[in-house]
């Protein structure tokens, strides 16, 4: 068994869209039994993720777990036909829940800085167990991007490397506003980072007193842009490796109802099913100390 710890990061806090309904825009269906989120989780099962880490507010986020559960299984370990007790060497990828900080909220809660406050959490709970487990990368799949999941499984090997990776519909990638998925390390994340720094306060800086505290504030609509910075501005510093820079058959971007309805309109949307059961389905791990009765 591979030490690598590939974390899947998927993206669900942000700015609202414009779809204005009742529930989060990630929980969209496209397809029978089947939303938006939970084709990006089984994006990242996948790529062959060690741990999933869905970052959601704490309104959203029992809902979310209602539909996908604590686990879901590792859609190649589960198929080895030559495995003599296949039932017996399953891979369960265990998901996480990962909350806005209130501080965050309102300020720079971007569906980019959902992707980079879900890494930090992924590396600061793993550095806290062992140093063994901290994740060499991170891979972040979108709610709001369709495409097959299932292409990605023939690079799972270069997808889990210290070479960056990196999906792609007709040249664009992320570091075109594109919601394609990637993976980045923690060299990258300190680059990212600095982008969403360079969001504004809730002070003119410009205007100093004694040229050293701002006391003039910012127009209301000026306030925390950060809140605003779109995928492109804070990910043209990942770094990119144009021999894993993989070309996706089709995509669709979902991010708005005539992109939605442009999917929905698509022959390509037939080829969208939800995962049979035995792949996703509700799963929660046996709590210590209390026996399985079930």
């Amino acid at each position: 068994m591979s030490t690598y710890h590939l974390a899947g990061i998927v993206p669900v806090a942000g700015q609202p869209l414009d779809f204005k309904m009742d529930w989060h825009d990630s929980l969209m269906p496209i397809a029978p039994d089947y939303l938006a989120v939970e084709r990006a989780v089984f994006e990242c099962a996948w790529a062959g993720c060690e741990t999933i880490w869905i970052v959601a507010n704490d309104d959203m986020t029992p809902l979310i777990r209602h539909r996908l559960g604590e686990w879901v299984q590792d859609p190649v370990w589960i198929g080895r036909r030559m495995d003599p007790y296949p039932s017996q060497t399953r891979k369960q990828i265990p998901i996480f829940y990962v909350p806005i900080r209130a501080k965050d909220t309102g300020k720079r809660d971007c569906l980019a800085w959902s992707v980079l406050h879900g890494a930090v959490t992924a590396f600061e709970v793993s550095a806290r167990l062992s140093k063994w487990v901290i994740p060499r990368r991170n891979y972040v799949a979108f709610p709001y991007g369709v495409y097959d999941p299932e292409i990605i499984r023939e690079h799972r090997k270069k997808i889990s490397s210290d070479k960056p990776f990196m999906l792609c519909y007709n040249g664009k990638t992320v570091q075109d506003g594109e919601y394609l998925g990637f993976t980045f390390d923690k060299d990258d994340f300190v680059k990212c980072r600095r982008k969403i720094r360079e969001g504004t306060g809730q002070y003119n800086s410009k205007v100093m007193e004694d040229g050293i505290y701002p006391r003039e504030k910012l127009p209301k609509e000026e306030r925390w842009s950060a809140r605003y910075f779109s995928l492109d501005k804070i990910f043209k510093p990942v770094i990119i490796d144009i021999e894993n820079k993989v070309e996706v058959p089709w995509y669709y971007n979902i991010d708005s109802w005539d992109g939605y309805c442009s999917f929905l309109g698509s022959a390509e949307r037939k080829e969208v099913k939800r995962p049979h059961p035995i792949f996703m389905k509700y799963h929660e791990w046996n709590e210590i100390g209390v026996d399985d009765e079930g």
